[in-house]
């Protein structure tokens, strides 16, 4: 059976610069409100934005720390099971582990789930800790999770709407292209350019280039630019002539461009029906939606 965790016991913290909301003021060091906690008891939140750490960085951090101690307490949360559950600090908790010590200080604070990581989001953002892929795919979570807008999203983290739009966009590479993105061999620049060619075996192939190359991002732009230029044709001469008639017969009906992709399935596909200007949308859905 798995003993109980020790009782924190008071411990003096200084030095605490506020990176998110609620954390411990000079005053609140006065009346120790820190507490110090066996080191084992802390654990690590499961849905911490941040997956990657440096490990020259956090080598370090652990030599800081054996030298002058941790300056700045970390933010748990208690553990319905017992000991706590990192809200901010994940990184010097880890430094610590390596460092040696047995206990660290802590600040325990009462808020739920969505809070809490919330407030492990912005703290890695005020940082600049997460890469490009782990910012969006918190950002994913807040929209998904918590219902919360782009605009609600942007005001938490206090980036413009624009921002937070282009992070998400990244979600959609291909998945080794977002961990080129994510290992730091492709940057968020890259990334925004290779989006510009929107088929994912396009994109992956194009990505290759990129990292093979070591091309800057505006010859990444360039490079998009002339694939994207070259596919028109390409595409036209691998369609089949029912396919192509068929988009022609609906262009038509429609009085829209209309593009016919089947998937590899050869059993699905995409119809896609694009309109220059409102007045064309209205005319295709008075089409669409005409009784019968």
């Amino acid at each position: 059976m798995t003993p109980p965790p020790s009782k924190p016991r008071p411990a003096l913290g200084r030095g605490l610069s506020a990176l998110i909301p609620d954390a411990p003021s000079a005053r609140d060091i006065a009346r120790r409100d820190y507490l110090s906690a066996p080191i084992e008891d802390v654990h690590p939140a499961p849905d911490q934005p941040r997956r990657r750490f440096d490990d020259a960085a956090l080598d370090e951090l652990a030599r800081s720390i054996a030298q002058h101690g941790i300056i700045q307490p970390l933010i748990v949360r208690q553990r319905p099971a017992g000991g706590y559950t990192l809200i901010a600090g994940e990184r010097r908790w880890r430094a610590a582990q390596r460092a040696g010590l047995r206990e660290v200080p802590v600040v325990i604070q009462k808020v739920s789930d969505r809070d809490a990581f919330e407030r492990a989001l912005v703290e890695n953002l005020q940082r600049a800790d997460l890469n490009p892929i782990e910012e969006a795919e918190a950002y994913r979570r807040l929209a998904s999770d918590y219902g919360y807008t782009q605009d609600q999203i942007a005001e938490r983290v206090g980036k413009d709407r624009s921002t937070v739009a282009n992070a998400l966009r990244l979600l959609k590479l291909p998945p080794r292209v977002r961990e080129a993105v994510e290992s730091g061999a492709l940057t968020m620049g890259h990334a925004r350019a290779l989006l510009a060619l929107e088929d994912p075996a396009a994109i992956e192939t194009a990505a290759r280039t990129v990292v093979a190359r070591k091309l800057s991002v505006r010859a990444t732009e360039a490079l998009a630019r002339k694939r994207r230029a070259d596919k028109p044709a390409a595409a036209r001469d691998a369609k089949p002539a029912n396919l192509r008639d068929l988009e022609t017969r609906l262009a038509r009906a429609l009085g829209c461009k209309v593009a016919v992709t089947p998937a590899a399935n050869g059993t699905s596909g995409r119809l896609e029906i694009r309109y220059q200007t409102l007045d064309d949308l209205d005319r295709v859905l008075d089409r669409l939606l005409a009784p019968r």
